[in-house]
């Protein structure tokens, strides 16, 4: 007889990850803590597809960046239509910004935006391909400021995590009246130095030497111990603004170093760049954080030209420092005090009835519909805690009653289902004197 193929066993693609539910908790303080802060700091919720034209990735980001060049995931649609998977979230804010008429609102405008991004790279610890970062953004302010203000929001997210440790990474890389000089000195300190750039700088020397200073490769990091340092080739005004946003963080007084060696991957930064890493940097992958100012990307996508800043959580990196620093977080699911018992399939039906007859007095209830023996649900609800067990077989189904049993005292009453809601309240308030009249019992 011949053999039965092998059923194949289907994996997540590289790099891309399932959420289980053991984790889900972390997530979940997340994304509460990011929503209450980011209300407090007046930044409002926006939510944007995550299928963008790539065109707008391309002029955002830049056409030579790592992320445009190798690490777009894209797609062409049956209508002829070039997309991509938005690799990150701040080209597809400011699209939002102008294409929804923003501009021509009060200024400046601050919103908080979450989500997954999509990157084709090596994929290693705390670096993925699909990803979710949360983002806060002020576009229309060109301040200081608001330089301060979105680092202070960012910080203030991964402290009230429970993150303990960080350090926020800060400098300027000036905008286009600095570029110029300065990047003639980056190309002087190299050119004496390209054969031992990796493949990628040796790129990045000729279109963008500012982004050597990004490179990873451990031969590339050596080289930047010497390069020339951005601040000195700052104008007036962007050192005068640099001055400010250090003279806010000081008055936050948040543990902030310079470093004046830090640029981001990006072509649109301007100005301000910053990185919150744990201090120890035993992190995989350490910065948790990162963003900066980005004045020219309104009007290179479009819009009337307005200033802009903004920084980006990465949020399983966030988690990961989490679970590293074995942050506590409190169960959330809420006590189970009541629980359902049934026999028989019309029993059941009654049951998923009066189930929801709970919820909807905000009444949390727990069951187990699966099982038959009463003896064995009981044993379920004494070992959740319930402090009453709703109990209908066959009888109660018919007579539209419903068994009410202390599983404390083994005390059981037999209550019309109409009056079981009510009688459950009384009978909580009794054992839970602080439990609220309405049945919240979480």
């Amino acid at each position: 007889m011949p053999r039965m193929p092998k059923t194949k066993s289907f994996q997540t693609p590289k790099g891309m990850n399932d959420v289980l539910p053991g984790v889900q908790k972390y997530w979940g303080k997340f994304y509460k803590v990011a929503r209450e802060l980011s209300l407090y700091y007046g930044f409002e919720t926006l939510e944007t597809p995550v299928l963008e034209f790539a065109d707008l990735f391309k002029k955002g980001i830049g056409l030579n960046t790592d992320v445009v060049e190798h690490e777009m995931y894209t797609l062409k649609t049956k209508g002829g239509d070039f997309l991509a998977l938005r690799p990150e979230l701040t080209a597809s804010v400011v699209r939002a910004y102008i294409e929804n008429g923003f501009a021509n609102q009060p200024q400046p405008i601050k919103f908080f935006h979450h989500g997954p991004v999509f990157r084709h790279e090596s994929a290693q610890a705390g670096r993925y391909r699909q990803f979710h970062q949360a983002d806060f953004d002020i576009i229309g302010e060109s301040d200081a400021v608001v330089d301060a203000q979105v680092i202070q929001a960012i910080f203030a997210v991964l402290v009230e995590l429970g993150l303990k440790g960080l350090s926020i990474r800060v400098n300027s890389i000036g905008d286009k009246t600095c570029w110029g000089k300065y990047r003639d000195e980056l190309k002087m300190y190299y050119r004496n130095k390209i054969g031992r750039l990796c493949k990628n700088c040796k790129k990045r020397f000729k279109e963008n030497p500012l982004r050597l200073l990004d490179c990873k490769e451990e031969e590339c990091v050596a080289l930047k111990a010497s390069v020339p340092n951005s601040i000195d080739y700052l104008d007036k005004p962007c050192h005068d603004h640099f001055k400010l946003v250090l003279e806010f963080l000081d008055e936050l007084n948040v543990p902030y170093v310079l470093d004046p060696y830090l640029v981001r991957g990006l072509d649109y930064y301007t100005r301000t760049v910053f990185e919150i890493v744990p201090e120890d940097g035993a992190g995989s992958q350490a910065a948790l954080a990162s963003g900066g100012r980005y004045d020219y990307l309104v009007s290179q996508l479009g819009g009337k030209p307005a200033p802009a800043v903004g920084g980006s959580i990465g949020i399983e990196r966030a988690i990961n420092e989490m679970r590293r620093q074995d942050v506590k977080i409190a169960a959330v699911k809420p006590k189970v005090r009541i629980f359902l018992a049934q026999i028989g399939d019309l029993a059941k039906k009654k049951c998923l009835r009066l189930f929801e007859e709970f919820r909807k007095n905000n009444i949390y209830v727990s069951e187990s519909f699966g099982r038959d023996s009463i003896k064995a649900q009981l044993r379920v609800a004494d070992r959740l805690g319930a402090d009453l067990a709703l109990i209908i077989g066959q009888k109660e189904a018919l007579d539209e009653t419903v068994i009410l049993r202390e599983m404390q005292s083994g005390t059981q009453e037999v209550i019309p289902s109409v009056k079981i809601v009510d009688a459950v309240k009384k009978r909580l308030k009794k054992i839970h004197p602080r439990t609220i009249a309405n049945g919240n019992n979480s």
